[in-house]
């Protein structure tokens, strides 16, 4: 987890927000505020050791000659959803947006970052947050799999293809310790808002090939999947986290450049292996025969990882992130277009790897007869 770096108490920093927040005010003194200051050796049982804030409590003189008091938080890095600096951000902007909502609830005063040099830069008042990004000069992987459907792989698709697996394999390389992210990929894999039971909750009751018993079931056959997985620590490597074809721009030869890396940048490796295979059956499914030139990718793609990592020992793991890879691609919010015969074939893939102790690639050959 990242740390934090919050000013101290003789921070020159909190003397001029009590100076902006408090116009003319004087900042007389700093105290940290215990999560339990109620707490005696008599109530040790129930005492409460931690919170999620790290408040402090800021005295200051008015102009006036009176005194005013303010709370300074900030929220700790900890292992509830609270672990990554975007989660504290969220948390207390959510905290500054409803403090006012309610009646006889403390105000919210004002909502602000840690700058460089422990500077206190104040985001009240701001609206959406956006994002600026360079620009990637090529095409979509997306495209290769579209044209491959239609015309068959190249030798540069093949090269393509194994210059894919090659960047996973090397991305994945080393051991990451951390096992509160490694708990926190795996319960978002299934919990969060764009995991598996997000992606269940963006269909519309009665979409074909997809009815809600059947959404269910799988729900609950990943559920077992996360208890086989959220000890298993040691998997936990560096990863992209969406890696599929429309996040892959290719200029020319081999030469790629990735967009949004999500979720992190840690996880399981069969995540990153699963979003990018996943797309070549599912790019076959758009028509008849396809199969035939795009399944050589996927034979070709998951045999030169397990030959680069026999260690890794994805196919044990692969079965919940092929489940919530095709609960993507069967969405009708994502892929409107997919006939309920290929969401029925690629949920019936996911199924099939949720109920065995290890994923097959072979299985996929049943969804071409």
């Amino acid at each position: 987890m990242e740390p934090l770096a919050v000013p101290g108490e003789g921070s020159s920093q909190l003397g001029a927000l009590a100076a902006r927040l408090v116009p003319g005010g004087v900042l007389l003194s700093v105290e940290p505020l215990r999560p339990d200051a109620g707490a005696t050796p008599a109530s040790a049982t129930t005492a409460k050791a931690e919170g999620y804030g790290e408040p402090l409590r800021l005295t200051v003189a008015e102009p006036g000659g009176g005194r005013r008091t303010l709370v300074f938080r900030t929220m700790a890095a900890n292992p509830f959803g609270h672990d990554r600096r975007a989660d504290r951000l969220d948390g207390l902007a959510l905290a500054y947006d409803g403090f006012d909502r309610l009646p006889d609830h403390v105000p919210a005063l004002d909502l602000g970052a840690i700058g460089a040099g422990g500077a206190l830069v104040s985001l009240a008042g701001c609206g959406e947050p956006y994002l600026v990004t360079g620009w990637a000069e090529g095409r979509p992987y997306a495209d290769d799999l579209r044209r491959i459907a239609t015309e068959g792989a190249t030798a540069l698709d093949l090269e393509r293809c194994d210059a894919l697996v090659d960047w996973l394999v090397r991305l994945h390389a080393g051991p990451v310790d951390d096992p509160v992210a490694w708990r926190r990929a795996v319960r978002d894999l299934l919990g969060h808002g764009e995991g598996i039971f997000g992606m269940v909750d963006g269909y519309p009751d009665g979409v074909p090939g997809a009815p809600p018993e059947r959404l269910e079931a799988l729900e609950r056959a990943a559920l077992g999947w996360r208890w086989r997985l959220r000890g298993r620590a040691e998997r936990l490597r560096r990863t992209h986290g969406d890696f599929h074809p429309f996040n892959v721009i290719f200029a020319e030869g081999t030469r790629f450049t990735l967009l949004d890396a999500s979720r992190g940048g840690l996880g399981d490796p069969a995540d990153d292996l699963v979003a990018l295979t996943v797309n070549y059956p599912f790019f076959a499914l758009d028509r008849p025969g396809a199969w035939a030139r795009l399944g050589p990718l996927w034979r070709r793609a998951w045999a030169r990882y397990l030959a680069a990592r026999p260690e890794a020992r994805v196919l044990e793991a692969a079965a919940p992130y092929l489940a919530w890879r095709a609960l993507v691609l069967g969405c009708p919010r994502f892929y409107p277009g997919l006939p309920a015969a290929a969401r029925a074939a690629l949920l019936g893939l996911a199924e099939r790897a949720l109920a065995a102790p290890a994923f097959d690639p072979t299985w996929a050959e049943a969804l071409f007869p």
